[in-house]
């Protein structure tokens, strides 16, 4: 069997870290097993789905590493919604029901106070032909709903009513229908719910493996009985804990917390945000991986936590600066000349600052200190001004390699008696401006000997 997964976000929005979990752990899953990775946009809300929304996601996801074998939009596929539709109207367990919201709320309050779980009674079926007739009449029209079953393997076990599979994170997972009522599948104005069109897709795209949050167990249960009375077998399931915020809350497209766009335009690299978002809340120890193969590698669906995680951006800084100060020149050099990093010394440049940087972007603060001075210059104490003078004076002539730092703070020393940070730090503030940064024996070949006499206080 190929595996075959998806992942089928709503174009109603940006997609957020935890989405984006979602995403990798189908990716990885796929990247295992050689397998294939559907994209698939559940747009069936025409209202508030947007064409600009399913290509920033696939932006997002292209930015992360992420290229799926197949995009499909459900919107253009609702012919096959419809012949599914039929097929269960003719096998009895797609039922018309008339109760409008107002009486449908009236009864799960009448079970309440009756002790009974609030659940649809399944009244439409005891209706006559007369009295469907006589709804139509009035113009009332039905919303569909799939009589959930009760299961028999011989004629004299008891009604059950439970789903159980094998989950690919949670392990073994059970789903009792006789807590749900009869889900809705098609609206009084004819257009689908969630449950119909993912189920029809997943059959036909041939997915093997559904992978989704924890939100979703509830859902598997229902779905895994509509794969069998359309005349399927149901794929494998995997639920993964969701994330939340790092003070708890849920994430929204709607409020944009921790959307990919955010992050990105806060200069984290991709796979820092892949790396947290992939082993936060699972037995794997949070390191910043440097590519997703690597990431493919330590993935186990079943080492997830089964609470929720708190994803906590500060995190993202700590993991890519870890990946920055690992990247050779040539994974950078493009990004690096956008930024207007280039020419003879940009590789030995980016060498000697890339153990110093947050983000990608602080690299040019760096270029500008070594190409122009400290914008605004240091405020260094008099009796330093002099002593900088002092040592300015002492600076080796050229052509200098990597000894002339060493060799001109030894010169200094012993004509001014000064050691350690009283030798260094006014040194360091007068070429960079700065009280910490890259090692000076790096920088100052790149800065010059006309540059270094150029930062005189």
């Amino acid at each position: 069997m190929t595996v075959t997964v998806r992942f089928a976000p709503s174009p109603t929005g940006r997609i957020h870290i935890g989405n984006a979990r979602t995403a990798l752990f189908n990716w990885l899953f796929a990247l295992k097993h050689k397998g294939r990775f559907v994209q698939r946009f559940d747009d069936t809300d025409v209202e508030r789905s947007r064409q600009e929304f399913a290509d920033s996601i696939l932006y997002d996801l292209h930015w992360l590493g992420i290229f799926p074998d197949q995009t499909e939009y459900q919107s253009r596929r609702f012919a096959s919604y419809d012949a599914a539709v039929d097929k269960l109207k003719a096998s009895g367990v797609l039922y018309p029901c008339y109760e409008t919201p107002e009486e449908l709320d009236l009864r799960r309050k009448v079970r309440r106070t009756r002790g009974l779980p609030p659940v649809y009674g399944r009244e439409a079926l005891k209706l006559t032909a007369d009295e469907r007739a006589s709804y139509e009449h009035d113009g009332r029209k039905p919303h569909w709903r799939f009589l959930l079953p009760n299961f028999k393997s011989n004629p004299f076990e008891t009604e059950r009513t439970e789903i159980h599979w094998n989950d690919v994170v949670r392990g073994e997972e059970t789903v009792d229908l006789a807590s749900l009522s009869d889900p809705v599948l098609v609206r009084e104005d004819g257009t689908y719910l969630y449950t119909l069109p993912s189920v029809v897709d997943d059959i036909e795209m041939e997915i093997s493996h559904v992978i989704r949050g924890d939100d979703h167990v509830t859902n598997t249960g229902v779905q895994i009985a509509l794969f069998r009375a359309i005349g399927a077998d149901p794929p494998e399931f995997g639920h993964h804990n969701l994330l939340t915020t790092a003070s708890g809350e849920g994430l929204s497209k709607r409020t944009g917390a921790l959307s990919i766009e955010s992050l990105r335009d806060g200069g984290i690299e991709p796979m820092s945000v892949a790396s947290l978002a992939v082993l936060v809340g699972t037995s794997e120890n949070v390191t910043a991986v440097p590519s997703l193969l690597d990431l493919a590698e330590k993935f186990d669906p079943a080492a997830t936590s089964r609470s929720a995680s708190k994803f906590d951006p500060d995190e993202l800084v700590v993991l890519n600066r870890a990946l920055l100060h690992h990247m050779s020149f040539d994974e950078v050099r493009d990004r690096l000349m956008v930024l207007g990093v280039s020419g003879d010394h940009a590789e030995a440049f980016w060498m000697a600052v890339r153990g110093n940087l947050d983000r990608l972007s602080d690299a040019v603060s760096w270029w500008r200190i070594l190409r122009e001075g400290p914008q605004p210059a240091a405020e260094i104490a008099e009796e330093d001004r002099e002593f900088v003078g002092q040592a300015l004076d002492l600076l080796p002539e050229e052509p200098w390699d990597g000894n002339v730092w060493k060799d001109w703070t030894a010169k200094v020393k012993k004509a001014t008696g000064r050691k350690g940070k009283a030798l260094f730090m006014p040194l360091r503030l007068a070429l960079t401006g700065l009280e910490s940064g890259p090692e000076l024996a790096d920088l100052l070949p790149l800065v010059g000997r006309e540059g270094t006499l150029a930062r005189r206080p």
